[in-house]
């Protein structure tokens, strides 16, 4: 009776087959000429290790994409389970961290040495912190996507890390229309009345009726970009995230009582924006941090009112830097 070979015999040393395997990559039959950029591959399934804010390490899924230049024009392709291999075992192994990414870089283009003089190297995954309410005791999961990519060239290595936040917006020229309804009802509920007791007027603004308009506002999002003048020197993801969304002062929650909707409700009308407000209060933090080389921010509002997005976006201005 004949038996199937099993998978492991496959690749057994002593398999023929095994040791005449065809390496078309390394036919001399073929002619290629013409060095390349990049070569490599996208969204490579892999896990990370990312240390929280309470100190323990986590694993988490994540993607990567990965190349290094082909540098001699006879040579017909690089080493793909190379890159692979080195990207796996590194990243399920150490923890993610600006560091880390200089040293896979290093360690992509020795493995092609001869090949290779530059590497490229991104990662993308979903970070997720605890957030607390805004005045009651609850707490809820908050998740924000980290993309961390890294290009070594000329022997130097520069770090990019970006990341999306998500707030609230509420529209100034909204808010004053708004108001101006309200002050006209009043005026048809009371005329010109001169002598209304406190207590009439508190009992009336808590009506349906006196607030009979209310400004449009939108769920919104920031989207910063990074680069570390120093990437051996770290970077700090929730750093940024924590500064972003303090300057903007109304970042989307998760649990929510009632006492924090109210807060959430006087935080909006606090802190009335249009894009250009939220793109400038963002561009103030990010320009007055020394560790950052270079930048670039967008403020999208998702608008109610209208069908399209409202957008600013600002870049710090490097010569061949982050472009608008």
């Amino acid at each position: 009776m004949h038996m199937p070979m099993r998978p492991e015999l496959l690749d057994s040393p002593d398999n023929a087959a095994a040791r005449t395997m065809p390496d078309i990559a390394s036919h001399e039959g073929v002619r290629v000429v013409g060095t390349l950029d990049r070569v490599g591959m996208h969204h490579v399934e892999i896990p990370v290790l990312w240390q929280g804010d309470d100190g323990r390490v986590l694993q988490i899924p994540a993607s990567a994409d990965v190349a290094v230049s082909l540098d001699r024009p006879e040579v017909k392709g690089i080493h793909m389970s190379r890159l692979f291999l080195l990207v796996q075992e590194t990243l399920e192994r150490d923890v993610l961290t600006p560091a880390t990414m200089v040293e896979l870089l290093e360690r992509l283009v020795a493995s092609h040495a001869g090949l290779a003089t530059t590497a490229e190297l991104t990662v993308r995954f979903q970070w997720m912190r605890k957030r607390p309410a805004l005045r009651s005791n609850y707490a809820g999961w908050r998740s924000y996507p980290v993309e961390m990519r890294g290009v070594l060239a000329n022997g130097k290595v520069r770090l990019w890390l970006r990341t999306q936040v998500l707030y609230s917006s509420t529209c100034p020229c909204s808010a004053a229309l708004a108001r101006q309804i309200i002050q006209e009802k009043f005026h048809e509920d009371f005329g010109d009345a001169t002598d209304l007791p406190a207590s009439v007027v508190h009992a009336w603004l808590g009506t349906e009726e006196a607030i009979c308009a209310t400004p449009h506002s939108q769920r919104s999002e920031a989207d910063v970009t990074i680069e570390l003048v120093d990437p051996l020197q770290g970077g700090d993801v929730g750093e940024l995230i924590d500064g972003i969304e303090t300057v903007l002062q109304t970042a989307v929650q998760a649990a929510v009582k009632r006492e924090d909707e109210q807060e959430f409700a006087r935080r909006n009308g606090a802190n009335l924006m249009f894009c250009e407000d939220a793109a400038r209060r963002m561009k103030a933090l990010l320009e007055s941090d020394l560790r950052i080389a270079d930048w670039r921010l967008m403020a999208s509002h998702r608008e109610s009112l209208h069908p399209h997005d409202a957008v600013a976006t600002a870049v710090k201005g490097v010569v061949g830097g982050l472009m608008p």
